[in-house]
C-alpha cells in the first residue's frame, strides 16, 4: 500500500509551532541573561538617590558660601587695612571692639560649617576647602588679637604670622570656590562665583563665564 504523507499544511503548521516555541525559549534565555539583577537595580536606585541628594547639597552649600563670604568680607577688609599685604599703607587704628566684632563674625562663619553632611567626592572637596579657609581666617583673627598685646620683635613676628595665615586662608577659599563653581556646573545650576577679595597673588580667581551659564 502506498505510504500516506501528512498534508503539506500540517507540516508547515508543525514547523511554525516548533519555530515559535524555539523563539520563545531563546528569547526567554536572552531576557534572563540581560535582565538587570536585583542588586544592579538597587545600585542604580542608590546612585540616582545619591545624585539627587548631592544636587540639593550643592545648592545649600552655595547659599552657605555666599552668606559666609558676606560675613567675612568686613573682617578681611579690617585686617587688610591694619596689616596690608604689600606694606604700602601704614597700619590704621584698630580698637578692641573692632577685634571682638571680627571674632564674632569668624566664629559664626566656623559654626556655619559645623557638622557637614556626607556628599559626593567633588562636593566634599569644595566643602572641606571652604571649611578650612574659614577656620584659618578665625585663627588669623586670634593671632592678630594676641599680637596686639605684644611688643618689640615678638609683636612683629606675630603680626607677620597673621599676614601669612590670612594669605593661606584666601588661597584655600579660592580652591573651594573653584571646586564649588565646578560642581554647580555639573549639577545643572551653571557657574556660581563665590570668591573672597584676594589682594595678594597666587589665589585662584573666577572665570569669565556669566553667573548661571551652563557652559563649562
Amino acid at each position: 500500500m502506498p505510504v500516506q504523507r501528512p498534508p503539506v499544511r500540517g507540516r508547515v503548521l508543525a514547523l511554525a509551532v516548533a519555530f515559535a516555541l524555539g523563539a520563545l525559549v531563546a528569547g526567554g534565555a536572552v531576557f534572563g541573561m540581560t535582565r538587570p539583577s536585583s542588586i544592579e537595580q538597587m545600585a542604580d536606585q542608590i546612585r540616582t538617590e545619591s545624585a539627587l541628594r548631592d544636587k540639593t547639597q550643592i545648592k545649600t552649600l552655595t547659599e552657605l558660601a555666599r552668606t559666609t563670604r558676606d560675613r567675612l568680607v568686613p573682617v578681611l577688609d579690617g585686617l587688610g587695612r591694619a596689616l596690608p599685604a604689600d606694606g604700602t599703607a601704614g597700619p590704621v587704628v584698630v580698637t578692641a571692639a573692632d577685634v571682638e566684632n571680627w571674632r564674632k563674625a569668624a566664629t559664626a562663619a566656623v559654626e556655619g560649617f559645623a557638622d557637614p553632611p556626607s556628599g559626593e567626592t567633588a562636593t566634599n572637596v569644595a566643602r572641606s576647602s571652604l571649611t578650612s579657609a574659614v577656620r584659618q581666617i578665625a585663627t588669623a583673627v586670634d593671632t592678630y588679637a594676641a599680637a596686639r598685646d605684644l611688643t618689640g620683635p615678638a609683636r612683629t613676628t606675630a603680626m607677620d604670622l597673621t599676614v601669612r595665615q590670612r594669605a593661606d586662608a584666601l588661597f584655600t577659599w579660592s580652591v573651594g570656590a573653584t571646586a564649588l563653581d565646578a560642581v554647580n556646573v555639573d549639577a545643572g545650576y551653571g557657574h556660581q562665583h563665590v570668591f573672597l577679595p584676594t589682594p595678594g597673588e597666587g589665589e585662584l580667581t573666577p572665570d569669565n563665564e556669566p553667573e548661571g551659564n551652563h557652559d563649562s
